[in-house]
């Protein structure tokens, strides 16, 4: 199954969710408007209102709902993007110039809080406590991610069991509120729901490994941002750790040098490292272990045709390198 046929699984709804995203980002305030239609339609993938719309229909969902809540997803992630972009100072995401870098700090981080009150303005108009405490639980997780992102910029002594509980909240947490709600909003039993909960987190850990990967194997036309970019702010992921685990003196503190200054001096150094001492290899090893997991999850639900595109998606997470 391609990428393309996953989304034709629920092709009109994603459709409708589309159309309600740009109604609902309607403002009084034109620079509002201007800023939050540019970042939601800047070309990404939308995973995470996919995985509302698959998990609600997997666990038998029939109604419309789903819509509305695919949506709040959307705005909460695009939300982040305008702050992480402002806190990273990034020029460039998906192959654009950032809003930021458009526009300014203080705008993108005010429109940012505008898609966060929307998102919660529609979050009430689902009438579901249980799904509401998942989304702002959710949503503090995120925040305290990032927070714990920032406060290791340039710290070379970040572990690997940290890591990855920097990237379960940063990044998996939206992934596992998004399936985690859509098997609420279907009324699914607890097993049900706990399979689709623990799904979404395994996803979001896979596809963050791989962004790992990619940072030091991939390029800015199929990633929308330059080979290095997180070296160059100074962010310790999981090749870099594993690399200086695995390394020889000289090379751990040529990295933890690299790790401290930052920026790209040292970048082709070291690419060399990560590759020669396997930590790409293990970084994707640890991605396919998580993407297995979500697969596994899966066995809780009937078959159906979204339960199979929820499976092709665990091998689409980490089919983006060979």
């Amino acid at each position: 199954m391609t990428v393309q046929r996953i989304y034709d699984t629920v092709a009109d709804d994603f459709s409708r969710v589309n159309d309600l995203i740009i109604q609902r980002l309607s403002s009084d305030v034109p620079l509002v408007e201007k800023i939050a239609q540019y970042i939601i339609e800047s070309g990404g993938k939308r995973l995470r209102p996919l995985l509302v719309l698959l998990s609600s229909q997997a666990a038998g969902y029939t109604r419309d709902d789903h819509l509305k809540l695919a949506a709040v997803i959307e705005f909460l992630h695009t939300a982040t993007l305008l702050h992480d972009d402002v806190v990273d100072t990034s020029d460039m995401r998906r192959g654009r110039s950032t809003a930021n870098a458009r526009w300014g700090n203080a705008p993108s981080v005010l429109v940012g809080d505008f898609l966060y009150a929307r998102a919660f303005e529609m979050m009430v108009e689902l009438e579901s406590l249980p799904i509401m405490n998942v989304l702002s639980h959710a949503t503090a997780v995120i925040a305290e991610g990032e927070v714990m992102q920032l406060m290791n910029v340039k710290n070379p002594d970040l572990t690997e069991a940290q890591y990855m509980q920097v990237i379960h909240n940063k990044t998996a947490m939206l992934f596992e509120a998004a399936s985690h709600t859509g098997a609420l909003l279907a009324g699914a039993n607890d097993s049900q729901e706990r399979a689709l909960r623990d799904y979404g987190k395994h996803l979001g850990l896979a596809f963050q490994l791989v962004d790992d990967v990619l940072d030091y194997r991939g390029d800015a036309e199929t990633m929308g941002k330059n080979v290095g970019d997180d070296l160059a702010e100074g962010k310790v992921t999981l090749p870099l750790i594993h690399a200086m685990a695995q390394g020889t003196d000289e090379a751990r503190q040529l990295i933890r040098q690299a790790i401290r200054k930052g920026g790209l001096d040292d970048l082709s150094d070291i690419l060399a490292l990560v590759e020669t001492s396997g930590a790409l290899e293990y970084t994707m090893e640890r991605a396919r272990a998580e993407a297995s997991k979500a697969s596994d999850c899966l066995t809780q639900l009937e078959n159906s045709p979204y339960r199979t595109a929820l499976e092709q998606l665990t091998e689409v997470a980490v089919a983006r390198v060979s």
